[in-house]
Order: structure tokens, then sequence, then C-alpha cells
């Protein structure tokens, strides 16, 4: 079973996220926040395997929660919520750590999806606002500064990469390459290291914005 909790200033928002969760068998919404600083001692309490995140809250909003939650030695794995005026919050979202991001009008499916990615260790990319996220990456300058590709990546590094984009968790890519989930891990830190970057989302943002994949 997947725990999630949910945190958002919109008590609709909550609810409607925990109705449609409560679909799925195999996720369990173990808690619900209105602010950050509601959120944070309720996911240290709870100890969830993923965090619904809204970045614009009162009080203590989504980015002071994942600069927080980055000081943290086991914090759990975050999406963040969206609406399409929050492209640049995003960035900075993905910046602090975020796992990848949703627009709140995503479908049972895809949400559901997106959990059991980044709980399995996946980040997730939202196609609808890729572009727009690609777009802001020059205005937020050193938020995403990466060093210059130091050597090509390699043919299957490349492929492992389109996967990654795809929201493919490890043991996904492991399994689809037909090669051992270690061996996954090493190709990863191989390309995170390639790219500049210290996370998988930003390794795929990094390399749509190079135009590697």
């Amino acid at each position: 079973m997947i725990r999630v909790c949910i945190v958002d200033d919109q008590t609709l928002v909550r609810q409607g996220i925990r109705s449609l969760l409560g679909l799925a068998e195999d996720i369990d919404v173990i808690g619900e926040a209105a602010d950050g600083e509601e959120a944070l001692p309720l996911i240290e309490r709870l100890a969830p395997d993923v965090v619904l995140l809204d970045v614009r809250m009162p009080k203590l909003d989504g980015l002071g929660v994942l600069d927080a939650l980055s000081k943290q030695a086991a914090a759990p794995p975050c999406i963040i919520l969206t609406t399409f005026d929050d492209d640049e919050l995003v960035l900075r979202g993905i910046a602090r750590g975020a796992r990848g991001y949703l627009l709140k009008d995503v479908t049972l499916e895809q949400l559901t999806a997106a959990i059991r990615t980044v709980a399995d260790g996946g980040s997730v990319i939202n196609p609808m606002v890729t572009e727009r996220v690609l777009r802001g990456i020059e205005r937020l300058g050193a938020g995403f500064e990466a060093l210059p590709v130091p050597e090509a990546l390699t043919k299957r590094e490349v492929e492992m990469l389109g996967m990654m984009a795809a929201g493919y968790s490890n043991r996904e890519i492991a399994k689809a390459c037909f090669v051992a989930e270690g061996t996954v891990k090493n190709h990863i830190s191989n390309i995170l290291s390639k790219l500049g970057v210290r996370d998988r989302t930003r390794a795929v943002l990094r390399a749509l914005h190079l135009g590697l994949i």
C-alpha cells in the first residue's frame, strides 16, 4: 500500500483528491494539511511514501516545505500540484528536489500512475506543461545552472534517459532493458554526472533543453 499525504490550502481540492484516490486499491491517503506549517510535523509523524504538494499556500508555501524536507535524511518524495500560471514556481520546486509536477485537472489514471511511479523511485514530467517549463529555464538562470556535458551519452544512456522522461521507474527500466536494477542505477548515476545535475527530474529537463531526447 502506498501511503500519501495531501498538502493544499483548498479544502475542496484536498477532498476531491482524497475521494479520487479512495478508488485506487493500492493507495491510502493517511493525512492532509492546509499549509506548509501544518504539513511539516504531519509528514514527520506519518512518514508517507509520497506527498502531493501545492505550491501556493499561506504561512509556508510549497517551496518552503521542500526546503525544509531537503534537510531531512529520509524525506519522502514530493509531487508538485500546479496550474498553468505556476511555471516558474514549478521550476523552483524541481530545483529544490521535487520529483515531478502535475496539473490539478489530471485524470485519476494519471494521478495514480504518477504516485506509483514516484513511490517506486521514478520522476513525473507532465507533457502538457513540459514545453512551458522548458521555456522558463532560461529565465531562472542559476536556479537551473548545469555544467557543460563533458562527454557524449552512450546509446544505452540515451535510451534510459528517454524512459526516465516517460516516467519509468528504475525497476521498469531494468525490465525493459533486460538488465539488473543495480545496472540501471549505475547508468543513471553516469547520466546525472555527464549532464551536471543532481536528480532525475532535472536530468530530463536538461536533456530536453539540450535536444538530447
